[in-house]
Order: structure tokens, then sequence, then C-alpha cells
């Protein structure tokens, strides 16, 4: 069996103690880069590898491609490789902030066309609730894996002059996954601009999680996503917010709810206001 979205504690256990499992840990802290491998080695689960979000899981911005560009596909192929992943190898992704990281990992690799890849629903702190334990330091070398990257799917994203062109057009639906004060405009240090793409709708990434950081059941995350969504087919929606990162955790939600097939605007929000020529929204 494989785990394509989330995958609880008490079904990973097994699977870490048959060594069944390639764990990465996407602990991240955007206003501290360093801050998550520093959390990682002092504790992460047993044989996970670290996955930094500046380093592996984006490439370098230019400045006008967003924070969090998409990484290369080859070279995202190569780590993979090098962290010992092999063709259908179920992985697990964590973080330890409920899931915004981990869903980054979780839809690259979708994207590059590996399947069996799941986000520990509740992150690190559920596996230590169900009474596991964590190994500190480095995790030793493995051997390399096959994994192989197939051609990204273009229709899995969107560009800026897509978007651009879907405000006149409204064949999509834009939703931002920041927070209402920033969706509205409202200052913050993360947005030189403030404000949101003209039309876009707004669902806070949190607002798919429990009060323990775990994702709220199937039927009442496409409850939630329905009452945003409105009219609009889950395959027409454009899921984007800072840098391309939390809009991955809409997708994840989005796959558990069943409701499929939504694009990722990857620039996001710091992408479109590096132009000043495009339009900005408040409210």
């Amino acid at each position: 069996m494989s785990y394509t979205t989330l995958i609880s504690a008490a079904d990973l256990t097994p699977l870490v103690a048959a060594g069944d499992v390639l764990l990465f840990d996407c602990g991240f802290d955007l206003a501290d880069a360093a801050a998550g491998r520093a959390a990682y080695l002092e504790g992460h689960l047993p044989g996970a590898l670290y996955l930094h979000l500046d380093e592996d899981l984006s490439s370098a911005p230019s400045g006008t491609n967003g924070r969090h560009p998409l990484p290369d596909p080859a070279i995202f192929e190569a780590k993979m490789r090098a962290a010992g992943l092999k063709a259908g190898q179920q992985v697990v992704a964590y973080d330890n902030a409920g899931g915004p990281y981990a869903a980054r990992a979780w839809w690259l690799l979708r994207w590059l066309g590996h399947d069996a890849v799941a986000v520990l629903d509740g992150g690190i702190a559920a596996w230590t609730a169900v009474g596991n334990g964590l190994e500190s330091g480095e995790v030793s070398a493995r051997a390399p894996g096959d994994f192989t990257a197939v051609a990204p799917d273009p229709a899995a994203t969107v560009s800026a002059d897509d978007v651009l062109a879907n405000i006149d057009s409204k064949a999509g639906l834009v939703i931002d996954a920041r927070t209402a004060e920033r969706w509205r405009g409202e200052p913050n240090p993360l947005d030189p601009v403030s404000g949101h793409i003209p039309g876009a709708g707004n669902r806070w990434f949190k607002d798919n999680l429990n009060a323990d950081g775990s994702f709220k059941p199937a039927d009442a995350l496409a409850a939630d996503w329905q009452a945003v969504m409105g009219d609009t087919a889950s395959d027409a929606l454009i899921l984007q917010c800072g840098s391309g990162v939390t809009a991955c955790h809409n997708a994840l939600a989005l796959e558990v709810a069943g409701l499929k097939g939504a694009k990722l605007y990857p620039g996001s929000w710091s992408e479109w206001i590096s132009d000043p020529s495009r339009p900005v929204e408040t409210s």
C-alpha cells in the first residue's frame, strides 16, 4: 500500500521500524533560515534526512521570480538520488509547523512523477505523542537511489502572465494561502507591497488544520473548500501564497478532500509584485 497524501504516526511507526520508508525532515523558519537544520540536529525521526527550503526545495531567486522558485528538476532529481530514493519507494515528509514545508516536498515529488509520497499528519509532535522517540545528529550516508524524474507537467503550474490574463478571462479562481490580514493589504514585513492579486480569494493554509496541527477530516475539508470555490471546479483553481510554499499545503488539503487538479502559481505574491505594472487589489 502506498500513501499519497497523509499518513498517521501510527501507520508510519511500523514502516520506520522495518526500514521501508524514506523520511525527510523539512522543518523551517522563515524568520531564521538556520533554525530548521538546528532543530533537526537536536531531534528528528529515526533515519530522517534534512531538506532545507532555500537550498533543497527551491532554486536561487533572481529578484523577479519570487522568493522560493521551483528547483531545477535535474538538480532535484540528483539530490533525491543522493538521498537514496528508489523508484516507487514510500517517502514521508514532515515538519514542525503544521505541514507547509513538508507539503512543498510532497508537491515537488509528485510534480516530478513520484506518487508514493505523503506528509506525516501532525508532524513531529504526532510522532512523539504516540510514544515514539527521536534521534539526534546527522544520519549516515546511504546507497544512491535510482529515482528518475519525469518531465514536469506544464498543466500543473501557471505563470505570472497566465495569472494576469486570468484577471480578465476569469477562467480560473486564484486562491491566496496567506493570512487574511496580508490578503487584505495590511502591512507585513514579508510583503514589500501589500494587497492581493485582483479577484483572488483567500484560504489561509492553517484553516486546513485542527487545533493540534493535524489535518481536518476529508469531509470537513471538502465542505470548507466548496464554500471558498463556489461554482468553480477544482481543476480551475490557481493556488498561490507569498512564495509558492504554503500554497502547496492548500494543494494537499484539496487532494485529501478529493478535489483534484488545482494548479500552482510558483512565483506567487513575491513574484507578482516584482513588476510594478501588475495590478494590486486591497480590501
